[in-house]
C-alpha cells in the first residue's frame, strides 16, 4: 500500500491494486489542504480564486468518500503526541495522525516532499513523481 503526499498540504493514501491504485482521501489531508489553499490565497493576493478552489476540491472529494481519521484522533491522541514528541515536533499533529492512520491501514510506502516522514520506522518515503510511478509500475 502507498500513501501519496503530492503537494504541499495534500495527501493521498493510495492502496495499490492488480489493476490500478484506488485512492483513499483522509480527513485529515483534506482540512490541512483547505488551511494550505487558504494560506496560500491570502499570501499570492488570490483570495477571489479561493472559493473555486473549495468547490473544485469539494467536488473532487465529497465527504462520502473520506476515511475518518478525525474519528480515531481521541483513541490515538496519546500516540500522536508521542509521536510529534520523539521527532522534536519535526512532524506536526496531522503528519503525526496521518502516519499513525497508515499503520492502521498498513500502509507501508508514503510519496512525499515531506522529509519528517523519514523519521517514522514504518513508513518508507520516496520522493519524486518517478519514484511513485515506479512503485506503481
Amino acid at each position: 500500500m502507498l500513501a501519496i503526499h503530492g503537494t504541499p498540504g495534500l495527501k493521498l493514501c493510495a492502496k495499490r491494486s492488480r489493476l490500478q491504485p484506488s485512492l483513499v482521501y483522509c480527513d485529515s489531508v483534506l482540512n490541512e489542504t483547505i488551511s494550505v489553499l487558504a494560506r496560500r490565497a491570502q499570501e499570492q493576493r488570490r483570495i477571489d480564486q479561493f472559493a473555486g478552489l473549495i468547490n473544485a476540491l469539494s467536488t473532487e472529494v465529497p465527504t462520502d468518500i473520506l476515511v475518518w481519521l478525525s474519528f480515531e484522533t481521541q483513541r490515538l491522541y496519546d500516540q500522536v503526541i508521542e509521536l510529534v514528541r520523539s521527532t522534536s515536533g519535526a512532524l506536526n499533529f496531522h503528519d503525526a495522525l496521518i502516519a499513525l492512520g497508515c499503520q492502521l491501514l498498513g500502509i507501508e510506502v508514503i510519496a512525499s516532499f515531506d522529509s519528517d516522514f523519514d523519521q517514522i520506522a514504518w513508513l518508507t518515503r520516496v520522493g519524486t513523481p518517478e519514484a511513485v510511478m515506479t512503485i506503481f509500475g
